[in-house]
């Protein structure tokens, strides 16, 4: 033993050691958080306290610190202004606080940020990925509902609304491969597309005839082409509809919570993008079930820009 401790320890034997135990400190740390939160959750149910029980449920669903996902902008943002699906001067009067998104219009000169969505944020992201929904050469633009309907593409509220590029909508409408996709990406995107509803609609997402729909399309093929996992865009994509519908999302996540017995970050988010829950019909029903609890707050997005 007296040996064994005069002998030396490799310096990146001691590093990595140490490492590994603060990641293991770190996930037990983690998963005790979460068990309290959610046995707080249980005797707020318990105690009959649906008010607290919403604004407990609305932490879950729209963090105070935002959603971080692992994708970053790149130079995106600066080519969707050259290409003029973005109008920087018209974006610059609508994001001109701290408090609205000013933060992220570096995003358009070229630079790499993280896609993070949050409270102050939210119609900063919509619009961008709306933008890039747009402008992105898709399968799903060419040859699906927008333009195989009796309505023209350009009358839609994804088009026809678009007012913040320095050029027309259908002059950017699937025009640019901004994004790089394979033949069978496009597939996925469009199989994935079809299965993401939003609650302003009764559409999936291969329908992109709105705002939200655009730029979930758009985060769906550039989530593709950086090897994401479906189930991780799934996941990505509940983060952005919370903070896009937050009064609909929270009403979700109480109906999981009080009906199903579920807690929201167990709730598989495949499923809650689908028409059951996420459509305008959908929501409804869910609003319906929960309509009797008090804390619940009317607030959403809107299909303009």
């Amino acid at each position: 033993m007296k040996n064994f401790f005069k002998k030396s320890i490799p310096v990146g034997l001691v590093l990595l050691l140490l490492i590994n135990s603060m990641a293991v400190i770190g996930m037990v740390e983690y998963y005790l958080l979460k068990k309290q939160f959610n046995q707080k959750i249980e005797k707020l149910i318990v105690a009959n306290d649906p008010e607290a029980l919403v604004k407990e449920v609305s932490k879950l669903v729209m963090p105070a610190d935002g959603y971080e996902t692992q994708l970053t902008w790149g130079d995106l943002g600066k080519r969707l202004v050259e290409i003029g699906a973005i109008d920087k001067e018209k974006y610059q009067e609508i994001f001109n606080s701290n408090t609205n998104g000013q933060q992220e219009m570096a995003v358009l000169d070229g630079e790499d940020r993280k896609i993070t969505i949050n409270e102050n944020n939210s119609r900063f992201i919509v619009n961008t990925l709306w933008a890039l929904g747009l402008a992105n050469k898709s399968k799903v633009l060419d040859e699906g509902p927008m333009m195989t309907g009796e309505t023209p593409a350009g009358n839609f509220a994804s088009t026809g609304g678009w007012t913040l590029g320095s050029k027309d909508a259908m002059e950017v409408y699937s025009s640019e491969k901004l994004i790089a996709l394979t033949d069978e990406q496009q597939d996925l995107v469009q199989k994935i597309a079809g299965n993401v509803y939003r609650p302003c609609c009764g559409n999936h997402t291969a329908f992109p005839d709105c705002n939200h729909g655009m730029a979930a399309l758009g985060y769906i093929e550039l989530a593709i082409a950086k090897g994401l996992s479906e189930e991780q865009i799934y996941k990505d994509l509940l983060a952005f509809n919370s903070f896009w519908f937050p009064t609909t999302y929270v009403e979700m996540a109480v109906y999981f919570q009080k009906e199903e017995e579920i807690s929201w970050d167990q709730v598989d988010a495949k499923l809650a993008l689908s028409n059951e829950y996420s459509s305008a019909q959908g929501a409804q029903k869910i609003k319906q079930a929960v309509q009797n609890v008090p804390g619940l707050k009317s607030q959403g997005g809107s299909c303009g820009a």
